[in-house]
């Protein structure tokens, strides 16, 4: 039997380099490998904090590349394979070629695997899921730490009975054990949805539920079938975007540097305002997925990675819908565009109320949302 195989992808982004330091320090027996995928058109900074997480890790993080035998970065040569047509949201060509792809290869072959994903708490959303079924997903910041489609199985009204009786033999010592049970007995329904069945069981014990699950998991050819331990069967925490912040800023690793607010002065009704800009994503300096504030922001902090991405367009081919590099950075258009940024940023500070870093590094958090596979 091939030996089980622990991953993680860095993306050079704050949460899966969180992830990293979380399962070290909670987790050190783990095994785990580190990857990072790079497209070559990396920011200085993604790079500064892949290296320091390699002192802290004590090991190497791998560098996965596609086209490597290329004389050209990964981006470059599969941009003329594409005859020179630009991703989009529409052709995510560099999602796949630069990210999934790499990562495939990396773990090819049928040995089992656990990829360990930097999700959140906070966040409603999956991620990049591989559909191979050697392959299984793991998300030790949320509650449910399982992937959609192991819940689905666990859950399913067929296993009802099935799912009971581990209850009764791997939660016996809950004192919320008769509840569960009322719980585990009702069938999924338009009254009773998947998703509130499972918040109802987390909520009175995520211990027993993981327990529960990971012995199911016993029965089916799901990679931690070929494990005898988990230990984060027995994680019931549950992380958020402060915390993220507090593991990296207590470890030393620090904050990519991108997402360090920068002031920026704005006219707003003939008084000049201080707001603050910042990237919101790891990934290349010119992704798609941008904000447009994001391009005020690299075209004022790192102007000759702004010129760069301004070389690509041409033939008609632009980084945004109607409207080019060129003139996003005319001095109006900046202006413009801080502008609304700041009113927005403000309207969303006065209705959150809060006193939390949310909304002292700023309310907007869209890493990952564009790109699934970014955090790759």
């Amino acid at each position: 039997m091939a030996p089980v195989k622990h991953v993680l992808g860095i993306s050079g982004g704050k949460d899966s380099a969180a992830l990293a330091i979380y399962l070290k320090d909670k987790h050190p027996d783990l095994p785990v490998e580190y990857y990072t995928c790079d497209t070559g058109k990396e920011l200085n900074e993604t790079y500064e904090l892949i290296k320091n997480l390699e002192v802290y890790l004590g090991q190497s993080i791998v560098k996965l590349e596609a086209a490597r035998d290329s004389p050209e970065d990964p981006f470059d040569h599969f941009l003329q394979v594409y005859g020179g047509y630009l991703p989009s949201a529409m052709a995510r060509w560099c999602t796949k070629k630069l990210k999934l792809d790499p990562f495939e290869q990396y773990i090819a072959g049928d040995g089992p695997v656990i990829s360990y994903v930097g999700i959140r708490g906070d966040e409603q959303r999956e991620g990049y899921i591989s559909k191979r079924p050697n392959i299984q997903s793991i998300f030790p910041f949320r509650k449910n730490i399982w992937s959609e489609d192991v819940v689905r199985k666990v859950l399913s009204n067929g296993q009802i009975a099935f799912i009971k009786g581990l209850y009764q033999e791997y939660v016996a010592d809950s004192p919320h054990l008769e509840r569960l049970i009322e719980i585990v007995e009702e069938p999924v329904s338009p009254r009773l949805t998947q998703d509130q069945k499972l918040d109802l069981l987390l909520d009175l014990d995520i211990k027993g539920f993981n327990r529960v699950v990971f012995a199911f998991l016993k029965t089916t050819d799901y990679p931690l079938s070929k494990v005898d331990h988990f230990p984060l069967v027995d994680n019931d925490e549950v992380l958020v975007r402060d915390d993220i912040f507090r593991i990296l800023r207590d470890s030393g690793v620090g904050v990519p540097a991108y997402y360090e607010k920068r002031e920026y002065q704005v006219e707003i009704d003939g008084e000049i305002k201080t707001g603050h800009y910042s990237r919101s994503r790891s990934g290349c300096f010119f992704c798609f997925f941008q904000q447009k504030i994001e391009w005020v922001w690299l075209y004022e902090n790192h102007p000759e990675l702004y010129a760069k991405a301004q070389v690509y367009e041409k033939d008609g081919y632009t980084w945004q819908q109607g409207e080019t590099l060129d003139e996003l950075s005319q001095p109006g258009r900046r202006q413009a565009i801080k502008r609304e940024h700041y009113l927005r940023t403000e309207r969303q500070r006065n209705n959150a109320q809060s006193d939390s870093l949310i909304d002292i590094l700023g309310v907007e958090d869209a890493e990952g949302v564009g790109c699934a596979a970014c955090f790759l």
